[in-house]
């Protein structure tokens, strides 16, 4: 069979079912977290934000279903033109704000990171962490031997992780930001890249990124206050303060499904990037800490596909979209437990968010697909 062709079946059992279980969670703590402000913000509907997500979701698993169906391969081929159009989005924003087309680009509490088309609206910044990978794994593919060296190689490549990244960055998104070139950094080194080079990269990119943030009073203040929320309670600290609140609430039980006092209008939209602080809160220790486990259980899984696969080109892919997973869930554990500045990142599968949930499902289809081809050569090569 040629490897140009579908494979029948879904792939790896423990990352589809793994998805299944994390994207069920996530509908019961966005109901749970969104039905006191759902009454008040939609006239008394409680099940309005989870019927929105549920809808998101339905459009995320047809996603799925389709990357899951279509050879990995063929993306070599659209790497190009995803990446252009990324682009092209992202520019799209910057450009309409600009302009003052707020209609079509809003500003949303300080960001302007949306498209508005109608009733559909798609953040750019979402879809650019795995046009990245594509795009990479497809230009390290092509130029395996000169991932070794550091001019031709390790810049090039950074150079256009940098690019994207640099883009999303205007649009006041760090956390998009750090993930795009902190998996830049994987990718070259799972790509055969020398460690030294890798390191020294990452030391220079972290020094960079503390110089950006000292660059002005603003964000010197919004970074450093995670040290001390409590040192401005009712603005900056505000969210991080009721963050904590929560989780300190839940003990190792948890006040009980449905029972958070946080989400009663304290913690701005509590079914969004901060879900797991009421997560904690109404299951506890142990239902955060069972949270935890499903994802390394699924990044584990994806982990083990990246070694299985038979290409360099799908060992690339898969290491790039598992680490966009796993860097993404630790930068939002990290932000509602007061362990890094706040910043807007959604926790893969639970948080509210159409844009993001088409995406990712999209992404795993990917991951799933690769697992199928990897299974259906081992097969091949067995009979």
């Amino acid at each position: 069979m040629s490897r140009k062709k579908s494979k029948k079946g879904i792939g790896d059992l423990v990352i589809f079912w793994t998805i299944v279980v994390l994207v069920a969670i996530g509908f019961i703590m966005i109901f749970s977290s969104s039905s006191y402000s759902a009454y008040f913000e939609y006239n008394g509907d409680r099940y309005k934000i989870v019927k929105k997500q549920i809808l998101w979701t339905i459009i995320g698993f047809v996603s799925m279903y389709i990357t899951m169906n279509f050879n990995y391969h063929y993306y070599k081929k659209l790497a190009k033109p995803i990446y252009i159009s990324v682009f092209l989005l992202l520019l799209g924003v910057m450009v309409g704000a600009k302009l003052g087309f707020t209609s079509l680009v809003p500003n949303i509490k300080g960001a302007t990171r949306w498209i508005h088309l109608g009733p559909l609206s798609i953040q750019p910044s979402e879809l650019s962490k795995y046009a990245i990978v594509i795009a990479l794994a497809t230009l390290m593919d092509k130029r395996k031997s000169k991932i070794v060296d550091f001019k031709s190689g390790v810049l090039v490549y950074l150079g256009v992780g940098a690019f994207m990244a640099g883009l999303v960055l205007l649009q006041n998104s760090l956390s998009v930001t750090i993930i795009i070139m902190a998996v830049t950094l994987i990718m070259i080194y799972v790509a055969g890249g020398k460690f030294s080079h890798v390191f020294t990269v990452g030391v220079m990119g972290v020094i960079g990124a503390i110089g950006f943030i000292f660059s002005t009073s603003f964000r010197r203040a919004r970074f450093l206050n995670f040290l001390d929320p409590w040192q401005d309670a009712t603005d900056v600290g505000y969210q991080l303060i009721h963050s904590l609140y929560a989780i300190g609430s839940g003990g190792f039980f948890g006040v009980g499904l449905g029972q958070s006092k946080q989400k009663a209008l304290y913690i701005p939209e509590p079914y969004n990037d901060f879900i797991f602080s009421i997560i904690v809160e109404e299951t506890g220790f142990l239902g955060g800490m069972l949270i935890i486990a499903l994802f390394i259980v699924l990044i584990a899984a994806g982990i083990n596909v990246a070694i299985k696969a038979k290409d360099m080109y799908g060992r690339l892919l898969s290491t790039g979209i598992i680490s966009v997973v796993a860097i993404q869930l630790i930068i939002n554990v990290a932000v509602v437990t007061g362990s890094m500045p706040v910043t807007g990142i959604p926790m893969p599968f639970i948080s509210y968010g159409g844009t993001s949930m088409v995406f990712i499902m999209a992404a795993m289809g990917i991951l799933l697909n690769i697992s199928k081809v990897s299974k259906s050569l081992e097969k091949n090569e067995l009979a």
